[in-house]
Formats: structure tokens, C-alpha cells, sequence
């Protein structure tokens, strides 16, 4: 079963947990020091925040997807559509090792489609490629503001 999925940096990390702990009548699944996330059943969401964003407020939305089919079964959905993909694969993100890619919407919003394949116990890890070829972490280096369809090459960036 798939999940919503919702990132958005914060300014008082701790300020923050305490507000979405009261709102979602829960504590984070997990915390680190610059980051927390709820994975909540009722509604089905994956909640995260971080201070590592340069502006407070969402940064991207997603689809989390629980096995590889599910993934699967998103991605050949989106190039059905024409949309362009960031195809990332495997990478480390947010403490956790994912297969990702990104889509954006006409408004420039970054959707994250991933299944997650394990914790680490960093943020993120440095890819074992040249930089140059590294592969996008997050929406930072999402194709943001072109409309769905256009070709994007997009640079690597810091994790979400």
C-alpha cells in the first residue's frame, strides 16, 4: 500500500516536533538533529521536517511506495503520461537508503516517487560516483519550474 509523503523545512526544529507530536497525537518515528519524521497510519502519511532547507515551508510531496512493483507500476504510470523523470535509483537520503525518482508538475512543484530500502545513520551519504555524475537526492535538485514533458538536466544538490 502506497503512502503520502510530505517534506517541509522548518526554522526551531524543536518548536516544530512539538507542534506535529500535539497535531498528529504522536511522537516522530524518528529524530536526529536536523531532522524528524511521523510515519502515521490514520491517514496514511510520511511526515518530515528538517532545518536543512534554505526557506521554511514544503519542499516537495511524494508517493512512497511499499515494494518494487508498487514503484514500478508509479513510474511506468508517469512516462505513460509524457512526464519527465529524474531517475535518481538508488541513493541515500533523510537517514535512509531509497530507489527514487522525481517528477515535476506544471507549477513547478518537485514530486518524489521512492520506496525506502533501509535506515542509515546519516542524512545522507556521499555517492560513489564523480560529482559529476551523481545522481539527485532530493528536490533541491528536482527538475523545478519546467513543465512536465520538457527535458531537464539537473545538478547534484545536498539531501533533503
Amino acid at each position: 500500500m502506497k503512502r503520502f509523503h510530505v517534506h517541509a523545512h522548518v526554522q526551531d526544529l524543536q518548536a516544530s516536533i512539538a507542534f506535529y507530536s500535539k497535531m498528529f497525537s504522536a511522537e516522530p518515528t524518528r529524530v536526529e538533529s536536523d531532522y524528524a519524521k511521523w510515519m502515521i497510519e490514520d491517514p496514511r502519511i510520511n511526515f518530515a521536517i528538517s532545518t536543512r532547507g534554505s526557506a521554511p515551508g514544503v519542499d516537495h510531496l511524494g508517493i512512497q511506495a511499499d515494494t518494487e512493483e508498487e514503484l514500478a507500476a508509479l513510474k511506468s504510470s508517469a512516462e505513460a503520461a509524457g512526464m519527465t523523470l529524474l531517475d535518481v535509483g538508488e541513493t541515500s537520503c533523510c537517514y535512509a537508503r531509497s530507489d527514487k525518482y522525481w517528477v515535476t508538475d506544471p507549477q513547478g512543484i518537485a514530486w518524489e516517487q521512492f520506496r525506502t530500502l533501509g535506515n542509515i545513520p546519516v542524512f545522507s551519504e556521499k555517492p560513489k560516483v564523480e560529482a559529476s555524475e551523481a545522481a539527485a537526492c532530493c528536490a533541491n535538485a528536482a527538475p523545478r519550474g519546467k513543465p512536465a514533458g520538457i527535458p531537464v538536466t539537473a545538478a547534484p544538490s545536498a539531501c533533503c
